[in-house]
């Protein structure tokens, strides 16, 4: 499953977009220091898009939802089938690129999976206010795994293209259809170990 994703798009660009779809940053007040990352691991702190009134706010969280007994781990990962998510606090996690691994022991092979024709993307997340001594925090959703995925492992994240982003932030279109893998050929893979 996927438990390291990267993200190498300036503030500009992620404003520009936001702009174009209607649904201006409205928070904060001044752009974020962003720096690109190509790895993004479990517990680590990442910029996720949420609803801010008409437009949307840029937030850094954990990723990660606290676990669910003292000595479990964080949910990095939800199962979306057979879920609603209307009463969730959603949002949209930006990424460049997301990895997968193949392989029974270390070191696995490594495939970095980019959306075609796009520079980046975002994965439907869910995100939760801070609560007992944790911080917010998101995580990301899955699904089961489409062609370009399935042959190297056998769930994925729901990637979203652009004209979906404001579908998921407020549920104008059944879950259903955005929750699910993209057609095949939409992801370019790349072995990189």
């Amino acid at each position: 499953m996927c438990n390291d994703y990267g993200n190498d798009v300036a503030y500009a660009e992620y404003a520009e977009a936001m702009r174009q779809l209607s649904m201006p940053i409205r928070a904060p007040l001044s752009p974020p220091n962003l720096e690109p990352r190509s790895d993004i691991w479990p517990t680590e702190v990442a910029p996720l898009f949420r609803r801010h009134g008409d437009g949307v706010e840029l937030a850094q969280l954990q990723w990660g939802f606290p676990p669910s007994s003292r000595k479990g781990r964080a949910v990095i990962n939800f199962r979306s089938e057979g879920r609603s998510f209307a009463k969730s606090k959603r949002c949209l996690v930006p990424a460049s690129h997301f990895f997968e691994f193949k392989g029974a022991k270390p070191p696995k092979a490594k495939f970095r999976f980019t959306l075609v024709g796009e520079p980046w993307f975002c994965f439907a997340g869910l995100w939760r206010p801070a609560s007992d001594g944790f911080p917010e925090t998101f995580t990301l959703l899955t699904t089961e795994p489409g062609e370009d995925v399935a042959p190297i492992h056998n769930r994925q994240m729901v990637v979203l293209r652009r004209n979906q982003w404001r579908d998921w932030l407020d549920l104008t279109v059944p879950e259903r259809e955005l929750l699910a893998p993209l057609p095949p050929g939409s992801l370019a893979v790349e072995r990189v170990r």
